[in-house]
């Protein structure tokens, strides 16, 4: 198959390192695949992982520059699928895709994401695309969002991650680590001041950037605890902090599935979280203990925390290999790759 990957966002969230992923691995089974991008370290990590990379400059929707853009993109290459993102994607290179009968798919990251307008339902209408959605809460939440829709045009594959493989072990003091974006409604405040409450030794790592980073850099120092945490900003050194961690931190109070969680249960830390959008689906009986309430504050927090905290190495590292055996169970990334395979074949065999 010959398919392109088309995404006009400026800043780097899930949704990107979900298309490098399956990119990288659609890539590897044979078939030729494109990715066209707006932000530049986005289109880099492309053409180093996935082989090609391309800058695509949207514009205004339904731009007839863009369009023809990609229409000569799509032509040139012949591309057989065409899998976007939001509506800028949809009136852009779904446009494209259309004019010359190529199947297009729309990725979904939360139920909400795309507005019930009459442009959209319109669009929808002309291009008629599938949507593609990360777990199962999403597309129940989509399709109630857009009630004009078909519960057979919409489809879920997991999002997924490659198991890592390697030794796993306890630190001293322990490790934890949170690679949200640093906005409101992923809940650093919380983490934050549940973690000043205890009186255990940890370290933190933050990365990630947003709109509350230097409000939160400021709370971490009056509650007494800045010297504790490092704080990463954006960087490509993920995996590399997971690596060394030991427990995963997720409080959002918004989200579908989240890619952070699947990289840290890949890894195998103990996944500390809010029970928030598609987590559940991911956790295993193994780990459900260790799932807070969507209500929790930072006094529940804290006290899982503090059980997390106080576990004897060797409980640790059995949760830890608990992470990964979740991880290898729901959401393995060539299992999952091949299942986004299949489905996009026969789309394009319908379409032909």
């Amino acid at each position: 198959m010959n398919i392109a990957f088309v995404n006009s966002t400026r800043k780097w969230g899930g949704v990107k390192t979900w298309i490098l992923d399956f990119a990288e691995r659609l890539s590897s089974y044979g078939h030729d695949v494109r990715v066209y991008g707006r932000q530049q370290a986005f289109v880099d990590q492309a053409r180093r992982r996935v082989g090609h990379g391309e800058a695509a400059s949207f514009g205004f929707d339904l731009n007839p520059a863009t369009i023809a853009w990609f229409r000569r993109r799509f032509t040139e290459h012949r591309t057989d699928v065409v899998i976007i993102n939001i509506g800028k994607d949809l009136a852009t290179a779904g446009a494209a895709a259309r004019l010359l009968n190529i199947p297009v798919v729309q990725q979904i990251g939360l139920p909400g994401d795309i507005p019930h307008r009459l442009k959209t339902r319109l669009l929808h209408a002309w291009i008629a695309p599938k949507f593609l959605c990360s777990c199962q809460y999403i597309a129940d939440g989509f399709l109630t969002s857009l009630p004009y829709l078909r519960a057979d045009d919409v489809h879920v594959v997991l999002t997924a991650k490659r198991v890592a493989t390697g030794p796993l072990s306890a630190s001293t003091p322990r490790r934890l680590v949170a690679t949200q974006q640093l906005n409101p409604d992923k809940g650093h405040e919380t983490l934050l001041r549940a973690l000043a409450s205890l009186d255990l030794p940890f370290e933190l790592d933050v990365a990630g950037t947003g709109s509350h980073e230097a409000y939160l850099k400021e709370l971490a120092a009056s509650l007494g605890i800045a010297d504790r945490i490092r704080w990463h900003g954006f960087t490509t050194r993920v995996p590399e902090l997971l690596e060394r961690a030991d427990v995963f931190l997720l409080a959002s109070l918004s989200e579908g599935l989240p890619n952070t969680l699947q990289e840290a249960l890949a890894q195998g830390l103990l996944p500390v979280a809010r029970d928030v959008g598609g987590v559940r689906e991911v956790y295993t009986p193994e780990l459900e203990p260790w799932l807070l309430p969507y209500a929790a504050g930072p006094a529940e927090f804290a006290a899982m925390l503090r059980k997390a905290l106080t576990l004897p190495d060797k409980d640790l590292v059995e949760m830890k290999h608990a992470a990964r055996r979740a991880c290898a169970t729901h959401c393995e990334l060539d299992s999952k790759a091949r299942e986004l395979e299949a489905w996009l074949s026969g789309l394009i065999t319908c379409s032909a």
